[in-house]
Order: C-alpha cells, then sequence, then structure tokens
C-alpha cells in the first residue's frame, strides 16, 4: 500500500469514527433514555465507557507518546467485546421487534461499529512499530490525522480557562485517563468478573 492510500485511509478512519464511534451511539443514548429502554442504555452506557480509549489514545498520540499506538490498536478490538459480550443485554435485545425503529437501529449499528472497529483495529496495526520511533512518516501521520480533536480542546480550553492547551498537558491528561482505565479493567477482570461472568451488572 503506497503511503500516500495509507494517508488517505488514515483519515477515512477518524472521519468514519466521528459518525459510527462517536455520533450515532450518542443519539442512540438520547434516545434509549427518552424511551426508557434500560437493556439498550446499560449496553450504551458500557460502550462510552470501554470506546473513552480511543479518546485517550489521541490525547497521547497528541502529546507525542508511543504509548498511543498501542492503546489506539486496542481501543477498537475492546469496543467490539463490550458489545457482544454480554449475555443478559444480547438475550434482552434479541427479544426486541424489529418492526419498532430504536432496536433496529440498535442492531445495525452494533454490526456497522463493529466492521469500522475491526477496519480501524487492521489500520492502525501498522503503527506499532512506532512504539520504537516516533519519527517515522507513519508515526506522524496518526499524530496530524488527530491533530482535529486537539484544536477543538485547545479553543474549549481556552475559553473555559484562559490558559494555553499543550503536548506536554495532553499527553499528562492521556497518562492520568489510562491509569484510571487500566484500574478499573484491572478492578472488573479480579473482582466482579469471577462473581458476575458475563451478565453486565454493574460494570
Amino acid at each position: 500500500m503506497s503511503e500516500i492510500s495509507y494517508q488517505t485511509l488514515v483519515w477515512l478512519s477518524y472521519r468514519l469514527g466521528a459518525t459510527f464511534a462517536f455520533g450515532i451511539p450518542l443519539v442512540l443514548f438520547i434516545w434509549s433514555s427518552i424511551k426508557k429502554e434500560p437493556s439498550i442504555t446499560r449496553l450504551l452506557s458500557i460502550y462510552w465507557k470501554v470506546s473513552s480509549l480511543m479518546l485517550i489514545s489521541m490525547l497521547l498520540l497528541t502529546g507525542n507518546r508511543s504509548i498511543g499506538y498501542l492503546s489506539s490498536f486496542l481501543s477498537p478490538l475492546l469496543m467490539i467485546i463490550c458489545l457482544w459480550f454480554w449475555i443478559d443485554l444480547n438475550e434482552e435485545i434479541s427479544e426486541f421487534s424489529n418492526k419498532k425503529a430504536l432496536p433496529f437501529v440498535l442492531k445495525a449499528w452494533r454490526w456497522a461499529v463493529s466492521c469500522y472497529a475491526f477496519f480501524y483495529a487492521s489500520l492502525s496495526f501498522r503503527s506499532l512499530d512506532c512504539l520504537n520511533q516516533i519519527e517515522g512518516s507513519q508515526c506522524v501521520l496518526w499524530r496530524e490525522a488527530s491533530s482535529g480533536l486537539n484544536h477543538m480542546i485547545k479553543s474549549l480550553f481556552n475559553f473555559l480557562f484562559g490558559a494555553n492547551w499543550t503536548e506536554t498537558l495532553s499527553a499528562f491528561i492521556g497518562y492520568l485517563g489510562l491509569i484510571i482505565y487500566i484500574a478499573g479493567i484491572i478492578q472488573w477482570l479480579i473482582i466482579r468478573f469471577p462473581k458476575q461472568g458475563r451478565i453486565a451488572g454493574d460494570f
């Protein structure tokens, strides 16, 4: 694959992510809350917790931290797992009639975002070489692709706090978020998963 083609795909993955990984699930979450569908709301709550690793990865990449390439690769895989893992939620969702708009859109979105996640993971797999060298053209490309989020946060941070958003600050918040994320995963694996198994519970 040529460098230009790869660059196009990376930028495409971020644009698709804005739609399938953020926009649509946000609409579904609000929709399910209004319709009072607890199983759908619960699934999307879990999704937001797990998919936050993608945002953490973008902060780390903006801060020029190599661990961001690893977390960026893992984040879509964890997204897929969290959407299909839970026995109780899967059973409740499967019982919904496809004639109802909300369940139909949710089921279609689960498949669509799973395909997107596989696509994103296959692209970011090539960036794992950047764990050892972060100045290659391919490595710079992934950092540039996340620059849109960085500019948005920079403007918002300056408006709210009257201070400058820097790469160092982005890296610090990214590391802090990653520590909290890992601590939450470890707590679930050690304490909740042995007791509850594949039941969503209080994840």
